[in-house]
């Protein structure tokens, strides 16, 4: 049986060591599989259930583990180990960070930082819908840019245009590209 301390120990480790849930996650699997603490089945299981949680999957991972393991007290004793670390290593950089706004080379750099940022942004943008605008998709791509560009000044988050842009383009199938016949075949 694992011990609260162990428990702490080895997602505390896992968990930050690693970028990304799915990472962490395959790190915790071949941390507690090995020790039986878990088996492949109850851990496929888990890592089901923390995939139908919104927020962090792997917080929800390693409660659920946590809770396998050791009841409520694991549950807990997971979830800081997994939290904790980062919450306070995100603490120390913006307290950092609030200092360093006080000086005009550090905002001229953030703000540097910004502009660098939204050009990356557009260029992306004008990359993917760039080659719409030569063909039979031009009128639709010009329509839907136009649309998204009222949305976004009108208030609507980018998240739910490109949300909204993907359920109308799921809704609206595209017109069929006229092609020509196959070449025949030389004998």
């Amino acid at each position: 049986m694992a011990s609260l301390r162990q428990i702490a120990w080895i997602v505390g480790r896992d968990v930050n060591v690693s970028f990304g849930g799915n990472a962490a996650i395959e790190l915790l699997r071949r941390s507690f599989v090995p020790r039986r603490w878990l088996d492949d089945s109850t851990h496929a299981v888990v890592v089901g259930v923390s995939r139908l949680t919104p927020g962090t999957n792997i917080l929800a991972y390693c409660t659920a583990v946590g809770w396998i393991l050791r009841g409520w007290r694991g549950s807990a004793a997971a979830l800081t180990a997994a939290s904790l670390p980062a919450a306070l290593l995100i603490y120390t950089l913006i307290s950092v960070l609030t200092r360093a706004m006080q000086y005009r080379i550090v905002r001229a750099a953030m703000a540097i930082g910004l502009l660098v940022a939204c050009y990356l942004v557009f260029a992306a943008s004008w990359a993917l819908i760039r080659p719409y605008l030569r063909g039979p998709m031009r009128t639709r791509a010009i329509v839907v840019s136009v649309a998204a560009l009222a949305l976004f000044l009108a208030g609507m988050t980018p998240v739910r245009i490109l949300l909204l842009s993907a359920a109308i383009g799921f809704l609206v199938p595209p017109r069929a590209a006229t092609s020509a016949p196959p070449p025949a075949a030389v004998s």
